[in-house]
């Protein structure tokens, strides 16, 4: 069984074979996301890259699953000496692990970590991840702007099955880049539009986004899962 859920803002929760893991869990503040820290059962966390909307719970998470965090080499090392078992990679790089595989790969953003006492770790650079399930390649883009070689991900990693795509406008990609990112670039089957009306600047109309498609767009609400073809 393969199942993909979207759970507000960034977060996305996957299951592959009895393989249980999330993306960028940021529920503490996220007033969007049905998730509740404490109900979170998860193999492995995914962070695309260190801001505090991105990383979130990942501490208490990973302490209450022994679970292991999937991350950019640097902030990987700064969660290890959280007590974390971490494992850091890079952009470009590929690891499979148990029964699913995660490969990094760019993105356009900025990428530090403000601890509790108001201290900014550097996070390493900002990627996206393509996650393999089985016979689906998920791409979570991450926070990123448009750039080319979102083309040239697409063509060397072949077709992509489902991209998370930020439209929220502000930090990352607003609805006009986005729309040619998705038709033009990433070219996926299906793709989700995610970081959107978390917070004031970044509030936005996701039916604008689906009516000027090409690609099928499934809008969910926190806690729907994603329909595969």
């Amino acid at each position: 069984m393969t199942k993909v859920t979207y759970h507000g803002h960034s977060v996305v929760q996957f299951e592959h074979d009895g393989v249980k893991g999330i993306f960028d869990p940021f529920i503490t503040g996220n007033e969007l996301t049905d998730l509740k820290v404490e109900d979170v059962k998860v193999d492995y966390i995914l962070l695309t890259h260190a801001h505090n909307d991105h990383v979130g719970d990942t501490v208490e998470i990973a302490k209450n699953n022994d679970a292991t965090v999937i991350a950019p080499v640097e902030l990987a090392g700064y969660l290890e000496t959280q007590g974390l078992n971490t494992v850091g990679m890079n952009i470009g790089g590929e690891k499979s692990f148990d029964s699913i595989k995660v490969k990094f790969v760019q993105a356009f953003h900025s990428s530090s970590f403000t601890d509790d006492d108001g201290n900014v770790h550097y996070g390493g650079m900002p990627t996206g991840i393509i996650l393999t399930l089985g016979d689906k390649k998920i791409y979570h883009v991450g926070d990123t702007a448009i750039f080319s070689d979102l083309k040239l991900i697409n063509t060397l990693n072949g077709e992509i099955d489902v991209a998370f795509v930020p439209i929220g406008d502000h930090f990352t990609m607003g609805i006009n880049d986005a729309i040619h990112a998705t038709d033009e670039l990433i070219q996926p089957r299906v793709v989700v539009p995610v970081h959107y009306n978390t917070f004031p600047p970044i509030e936005q109309d996701p039916e604008k986004f689906k009516q000027a498609l090409k690609t099928e767009c499934q809008i969910l609400k926190p806690g729907e899962a994603v329909t595969f073809k």
